[in-house]
C-alpha cells in the first residue's frame, strides 16, 4: 500500500468525527428540563376575560407580533399542546367564537391540527404562520387544568397586565332579609373586586343592565322596579361603591363585556347624588314555584320548539329545534354566546355560560334542521335568528351544538342529602317518591307526605342513589321497524327454544305441540347510544343467565317490551326481549366496538354505536296469534324498568300505526314518542276507521 497523504488522513478524521458524536463534544444526557425544541423565539400568554389564570384567549408572539390562533379545526389535542408550552400539564378544554373576547393583530394560526403528543405547536400542521382566512371573532381559547409541569421555567409565558374585572354578580335583598325565598329575584346590585364586594352607582343605569344582570343570575329577563322607594331607603344606609358607568347593550351574556368604569382608590367622592343600583328579576315558572312566588298569568306560547337533551343537569344540553313536525339538531357553524343565551333565555334560564360545539352533550339522531345561526341576542326565539337551511352533506352530529345556561341560586346545592350504610337506620321520612326528573329537590315530587307507608327500616327498605355527569340514551330507529314488519305463520316444532324463554302468547301453552303455527309479527330492532355514557347491565357477569337452548348469557331479564295496544291503550298482544347478546354492531366512523358477547364477552352498546336484533332470529317478534283484525297501535319500549341510568327516558318509547286484516298486516307513522310535536302526536292514531277497532 503506498503512502497516505496528510489530506487524506484529514478526511478520515472528518468521516471518524461525523460518524462518533464524542469528538464533536456533544453533552451527555442531563436531568435537568429540557428546553422544548421549536418554541425558541416564540412566547405565550393567556389573555380576555372573565377568565381564570389557567384559562383564556390564546396569544403567541412571533418576531415580535402578538397575535392569536383561529378556531376553525380546533380540537382538544392541540390545547393540550398549547397548554402544555404555557406550563400546564394538560387541557381540560377549549372555547371557539372569541369566547374570552376577540383578540387584535395577526392570526398567526389556522386549521392548526395537532395529534396531542407534539412538543411544541409548530410539530402541528396547519395553514402556515399569519396565513389565515378568519376574523376574531373565531379566536381559539384554552381551558388549562391547574396543574404545573414540574420544572418549568416560563420564560416564554408572558402574564396579560391585570385589569380590573367583574367575574360575580349577586343582588342582595335591601329589606326583609333572611326571610325571602331563595331564588333572590329583586335587590341591590353587588359585583366581587380584588378588595370584596361593591355596589354600582346608578347613574345613567338601564334596563339593558338589567338585562345582562338577570341573565347571569339565571333569570331570562327583568322588569320594572320602584326605583323612588329603595332612593329613600339608601338615605339611611352606608354604601361601598366600586363601579359607575355601566354601559350594556343588553345582549352580553356577562357584565364584563359591557363597557366599565371603576371607582380609583384615591376618589374621595363616589356616586354623588346617586344610589346603589337596583335591578327586579323575572323567573321562569320552575324556579318561580319553588321560591312560593305566584306564577304570573301569561298567555299561552304555542307549543316549544326549541329544547335541551343529553345534559346532566338542568339548562344544559344538545340544542334540538322543532321544523315541519320533527326534532332536529343544529350545527356548530359559528355557534357562539349570543345563540346560545337565546336558546337559555327562551328556555326560561339566564344567559349562557358556554356555547358548546363538537357534540359535546353527545350526537343527535335523524335531521339537522339549522346552520350557521347568526343571533344579536335580542331575538326572543332562535328561530328569529338569521340561519342556513342545511343539507345532509353539509355537517354531521359530531358537529351537534349545545350550551350551558346560567341557572339561579336556589339553595337547593347547599341541602345535605346523605348516602350511607342503611344498616343503622331508625327512621324512614319519605315514601312514595314520584318525580318527572324537572324538579328541583325531592321536596317537589309528588310523595306520601306525613304518612309514610314503610312499617320497616333497614337496608331492603330504603332508597339510595349513584351519581354521574354522564348517562347513556338509548334510542330506536324507528324507521327501521317499519320497513321491515311482516307476518310470518311459525310451526309450532321451529319454536320450543323460543316458548321455553317466554316468547310467546299464553294461549302457546294449551297448543297442540309440534303440530300447527303461531302467528308472529316480526320486525328488525337497532338501538343506538346517543348518551356520553355506555349502556353498561346494571347486573355483574357473575349473576348473568346462560340459556342452553339458544346458547347465550342474559345479562337483563328485560330490555325491551313489545306491544299491540288498542287505540284506547288496551294491551292484546305483548312480546318481551331479553338482553340476549348486548353489543356493538356497528359503530359511527371514528368509533371504535367495544362491546362484543361472544364467548362469554363483556356486554353493552358504547357511545356512538348501535345493537341490531334482526327479524330473522328468535324472540324478535310479538305472537298475534289471538289478535283479531282491525286498527291498532304497535309499541316498543326500550329499558322498560329503568334498570339502566339514561339521561333522557322520554325518547325510549316508539309507537306505530299499525293495520291487519287477518292476513297481512300494514305498519307505518313510526315515531319515538317525542320525535313529533305535540300537535301530531294528537293527531296520531286518528286515521279514518281508526276510530272504531272495524276495517274499513
Amino acid at each position: 500500500m503506498g503512502p497516505v497523504s496528510v489530506w487524506q488522513w484529514s478526511l478520515w478524521g472528518l468521516l471518524l468525527c461525523l460518524l462518533c458524536s464524542s469528538c464533536l463534544g456533544s453533552p451527555t444526557p442531563s436531568t435537568a428540563p429540557e428546553k422544548r425544541a421549536g418554541s425558541q423565539g416564540l412566547r405565550f400568554r393567556l389573555a380576555g376575560f372573565p377568565r381564570k389564570p389557567s384559562e383564556g384567549r390564546v396569544e403567541i408572539q412571533r418576531a415580535g407580533e402578538w397575535g392569536t390562533i383561529c378556531d376553525d379545526d380546533f380540537t382538544l389535542q392541540a390545547a393540550h399542546v398549547l397548554c402544555r408550552e404555557l406550563g400546564f400539564t394538560e387541557a381540560t378544554g377549549w372555547t371557539h367564537s372569541a369566547k374570552y373576547g376577540p383578540g387584535t393583530g395577526r392570526i398567526w394560526l389556522d386549521n392548526l391540527s395537532c395529534s396531542g403528543t407534539e412538543r411544541s405547536v409548530t410539530e402541528c400542521a396547519s395553514r402556515g404562520w399569519g396565513n389565515s382566512d378568519c376574523t376574531h371573532d373565531e379566536d381559539a381559547g384554552v381551558i388549562c387544568k391547574d396543574e404545573r409541569l414540574p420544572g418549568f421555567s416560563d420564560s416564554n409565558v408572558i402574564e396579560v397586565e391585570h385589569h380590573l374585572q367583574v367575574e360575580e354578580v349577586r343582588l342582595r335583598p335591601a329589606v326583609g332579609r333572611g326571610r325571602r325565598p331563595l331564588p333572590v329575584t329583586e335587590g341591590l346590585v353587588e359585583v366581587r373586586l380584588p378588595d370584596g364586594w361593591s355596589q354600582v352607582c346608578d347613574k345613567g343605569w338601564s334596563a339593558h343592565n338589567s338585562h345582562v344582570i338577570c341573565g347571569m343570575l339565571g333569570f331570562p329577563s327583568e322588569k320594572r322596579v320602584n326605583v323612588a322607594f329603595y332612593r329613600l331607603l339608601a338615605q339611611r344606609q352606608q354604601h361601598s361603591f366600586g363601579l359607575h358607568g355601566v354601559a350594556c347593550v343588553g345582549t352580553e351574556a356577562h357584565l364584563s363585556l359591557c363597557s366599565l368604569e371603576f371607582y380609583r382608590a384615591n376618589d374621595t367622592t363616589r356616586c354623588p347624588g346617586g344610589a346603589p343600583a337596583v335591578v327586579s328579576c323575572v323567573p321562569s315558572p320552575l324556579y318561580a314555584a319553588s321560591s312560593g312566588q305566584k306564577k304570573q298569568q301569561s298567555k299561552p306560547q304555542g307549543e316549544a320548539r326549541v329544547r335541551l337533551k343529553g345534559g346532566a343537569h338542568p339548562g344544559e344540553g344538545r340544542v334540538e329545534v322543532l321544523k315541519a313536525g320533527t326534532w332536529g339538531t343544529v350545527c356548530d357553524r359559528k355557534w357562539d354566546l349570543q345563540a346560545a343565551s337565546v336558546v337559555c333565555r327562551e328556555l326560561g334560564f339566564g344567559s349562557a355560560r358556554e356555547a358548546l360545539s363538537g357534540a359535546r352533550m353527545g350526537q343527535g339522531m335523524g335531521a339537522i334542521h339549522l346552520s350557521e345561526v347568526r343571533c344579536s341576542g335580542q331575538e326572543l326565539s332562535l328561530w328569529k335568528c338569521p340561519h342556513k337551511n342545511i343539507t345532509a352533506e353539509d355537517c354531521s352530529h359530531s358537529q351537534d351544538a349545545g350550551v350551558r345556561c346560567n341557572l339561579p341560586y336556589t339553595g337547593v346545592e347547599t341541602k345535605e342529602t346523605w348516602y350511607w350504610d342503611s344498616g343503622n337506620v331508625t327512621e324512614v321520612v319519605m315514601s312514595g317518591v314520584r318525580c318527572t326528573g324537572a324538579e328541583l329537590s325531592l321536596d317537589q315530587c309528588a310523595h306520601h307526605g306525613t304518612h309514610v307507608t314503610c312499617k320497616r327500616t333497614g337496608s331492603r327498605f330504603t332508597a339510595g342513589v349513584i351519581c354521574s355527569e354522564t348517562a347513556s340514551d338509548l334510542l330506536l330507529h324507528s324507521a327501521l321497524v317499519q320497513e321491515t314488519a311482516y307476518i310470518e305463520d311459525r310451526p309450532l316444532h321451529m319454536l320450543y327454544c323460543a316458548a321455553e324463554e317466554n316468547c310467546l302468547a299464553s294461549s302457546a301453552r294449551s297448543a297442540n305441540w309440534p303440530y300447527g303455527h303461531r302467528r308472529l309479527l316480526r320486525f328488525s330492532s337497532q338501538i343506538h347510544n346517543l348518551g356520553r355514557a355506555d349502556f353498561r347491565p346494571k347486573a355483574g357477569r357473575h349473576s348473568w343467565v346462560w340459556h342452553e337452548c339458544h346458547g347465550h348469557y342474559h345479562s337483563m331479564d328485560i330490555f325491551t317490551h313489545y306491544d299491540i295496544l288498542t287505540p284506547n291503550g288496551t294491551k292484546v298482544a305483548e312480546g318481551h326481549k331479553a338482553s340476549f347478546c348486548l353489543e356493538d354492531t356497528e359503530c359511527q366512523e371514528d368509533v371504535s366496538k367495544r362491546y362484543e358477547c361472544a364467548n362469554f364477552g363483556e356486554q353493552g352498546i358504547t357511545v356512538g354505536c348501535w345493537d341490531l336484533y334482526r327479524h330473522d332470529i328468535d324472540c324478535q317478534w310479538i305472537d298475534i296469534t289471538d289478535v283479531k283484525p282491525g286498527n291498532y297501535i304497535l309499541q316498543v319500549v326500550i329499558n322498560p324498568n329503568f334498570e339502566v341510568a339514561e339521561s333522557d327516558f322520554t325518547n325510549n318509547a316508539m309507537k306505530c300505526n299499525c293495520k291487519y286484516d287477518g292476513h297481512r298486516i300494514w305498519v307505518h307513522n313510526c315515531h319515538i314518542g317525542d320525535a313529533f310535536s305535540e300537535e301530531a302526536n294528537r293527531r296520531f292514531e286518528r286515521y279514518p276507521g281508526q276510530t272504531s277497532n272495524q276495517i274499513i
